[in-house]
């Protein structure tokens, strides 16, 4: 007979393959493991490569390797969830949906409506698998608010994610699912992914204080204008325990049964 337990994911976080992301994957799974997560996705813009490295060292860390990348379509961005490829950039979203299904991932819509992080529009949003109705790194809770208001409109499921560009702040909201398991080898990328797409999700979180994201932003357009290429080594890890709320614990330790 199976259990139903918790499973706590953080689906949008960053790592130094991002242009605007701060920390190696090995930080940022540890960082995981410390908040009682069970998994995370490393959604890095238009690359893919250290998301695929973070799901295939997760299980080291006793976690759920789940790949994905956030793609920049013509229409804003998209977050593809479960994917070992990435689609390409440029392209129409609804193509890009397709394509994120074909590679057997959910297109999820991150900060929908937001034209300063390229958003994609209330008009564009069409046919996707699921919405971020609750994204930690905004200034007020009124977009989030927005975005739950619309997906509960259209009856689209929704995730919460942290959207974390540090390790401090991975956690800092997440996306939690009830799954009927016989053991730790029933939690897999698929299977999570699978209930993502079917809208059993509950999601907890809050919002990142408003001097962080005000001085990310600023960071951000400094890089670029700078020309800085942000992929180095970072010593930042170093003190990167410091911040953050521990969350998630609680729906941890109802997977813990199974690793004790």
């Amino acid at each position: 007979m199976g259990r139903e337990v918790s499973v706590a994911i953080d689906p949008h976080v960053h790592s130094e393959g991002s242009y605007d992301g701060h920390e190696p994957v090995e930080r940022l799974l540890e960082r995981a493991v410390e908040v009682g997560l069970d998994g995370i996705v490393v959604t890095d813009h238009d690359t893919i490569e250290e998301s695929l490295r973070a799901a295939d060292l997760a299980a080291d860390y006793g976690l759920v390797g789940i790949p994905g990348v956030e793609v920049s379509t013509a229409q804003g961005h998209l977050l593809a969830i479960g994917v070992e490829q990435r689609p390409p950039p440029g392209d129409p979203f609804d193509e890009t949906v397709e394509r994120v299904r074909e590679l057997g991932g959910v297109a999820v819509v991150p900060h929908p409506f937001q034209r300063t992080r390229h958003g994609v529009g209330k008009r564009s949003v069409g046919d996707c698998d699921a919405v971020e109705v609750y994204n930690a790194w905004v200034f007020t809770g009124y977009r989030n608010r927005r975005a739950r208001r619309f997906a509960d409109a259209n009856g689209y499921p929704g995730v919460a994610a942290s959207d974390a560009h540090s390790a401090a702040y991975v956690g800092r909201a997440y996306t939690e699912l009830l799954l009927d398991v016989d053991s730790l080898d029933d939690l897999t990328a698929e299977r999570i992914v699978d209930e993502l797409a079917a809208g059993s999700a509950t999601i907890e979180g809050r919002r990142q204080p408003l001097w962080r994201s005000a001085s990310h932003y600023a960071s951000c357009t400094g890089r670029r204008a700078r020309g800085v290429d942000p992929r180095r080594p970072s010593l930042r890890t170093l003190g990167a325990v410091a911040g953050g709320a521990v969350v998630g614990s609680v729906a941890r330790a109802g997977v813990a049964q199974f690793r004790s």
